[in-house]
């Protein structure tokens, strides 16, 4: 099937004719999903001009000379000035190097925030037609993303590493009859919470196989006594390819892997204060990260003797969280 359009304006067509087959009275679920933002950042032509007059601030570590993460500085290719720019034609000439970054920085930025101007739009169609209704007071909006992206950190952009412009996602909900209201938490929640989130608001038990844990008592404004106190993240990679000579190269950053962005696989443990990550396919790699002091992840603390003892309690949470959601690969 192929529609004529803006895919954001298509997308929201869609949500609101099912939305408008619904008799009003039968309970429904809509998952409401764009392809927007995703790379190439493709505006809508009435938004091709959104923030010509606007210069986009540049994130503290736009600079980042990775001096103390060895991975994070093998990912040349997502650089602003190394990977973007054949995806410009219109780059003014003259240009020196540093010149040439910010320009394609200023360009990436505003193309982005044009297309997430047209999701905002678009999302606002339907949160009005649930008012013009009179659905809105008992329906469950959950409004979030699949990921961070990383704009201009560390001179970035794209996903995937385990740092916070990556990890952190927004997560809005809105109920108006189910107790929530302008409460705001800073407990630690997962993505896999969502579908039990769902299930217990529509009165539905909770599968004893689901990982996650309900966000209702968070919502509605009470932390229980047990919420978890860290949590797990893992990226993996079937595809990645070792360069070197058996085990004797895994102690060397010189080999790089065959996956979006020379990213190899890796996992960590975040909690409230810290952060552990493993590089497993890098041998005994680790960086940690005090983010009370250094909340943008630039000095790996984790060979500093006085950080010891929370390392070993760290890799025992992080093995403990492996066996929990099943990730018992290698």
């Amino acid at each position: 099937m192929q529609k004529e359009g803006y895919a954001t304006d298509i997308t929201t067509d869609m949500a609101l004719e099912f939305l408008k087959g619904l008799d009003g009275e039968q309970p429904f679920c809509l998952v409401y999903q764009f392809k927007a933002p995703h790379r190439p950042f493709t505006p809508a032509p009435r938004h091709a001009h959104l923030f010509d007059d606007v210069e986009i601030p540049q994130p503290e570590t736009y600079g980042d000379d990775f001096a103390t993460r060895k991975i994070a500085a093998l990912a040349e290719d997502m650089k602003f000035d190394i990977s973007l720019a054949p995806d410009y034609d219109d780059i003014p000439e003259g240009l020196s190097e540093g010149e040439k970054k910010d320009w394609i920085y200023q360009r990436f930025m505003k193309d982005r925030y044009r297309t997430i101007y047209g999701v905002d739009e678009n999302l606002g169609r339907v949160l009005d037609y649930l008012d013009e209704t009179g659905w809105a007071d008992d329906t469950l909006v959950i409004y979030t993303s699949d990921h961070g992206y990383f704009l201009g950190d560390y001179g970035w952009y794209d996903k995937r590493f385990m740092y916070e412009p990556s990890i952190r996602i927004p997560l809005v909900v809105r109920y108006p009859n189910g107790g929530i209201s302008g409460n705001v938490t800073d407990a630690l929640v997962m993505n896999v919470d969502f579908a039990p989130t769902i299930l217990d608001f529509a009165g539905v038990e909770i599968p004893e196989g689901v990982q996650g844990e309900s966000l209702r008592p968070l919502l509605q404004g009470t932390e229980p006594d047990d919420w978890r106190r860290s949590v797990y993240y893992a990226y993996f990679e079937d595809s990645w390819v070792l360069h070197g000579k058996g085990a004797e190269a895994m102690s060397e950053p010189s080999f790089q892997y065959f996956t979006p962005h020379r990213i190899g696989p890796h996992r960590g443990v975040r909690t409230d204060r810290y952060k552990l990550i493993e590089y497993y396919a890098e041998g005994d790699y680790w960086e940690l990260f005090d983010l009370q002091e250094d909340p943008n992840e630039l000095r790996n603390v984790y060979d500093d003797a006085a950080y010891a003892d929370l390392v070993a309690e760290l890799k025992a949470g992080l093995r403990r969280l492996q066996v929990q959601y099943g990730d018992l690969g290698v």
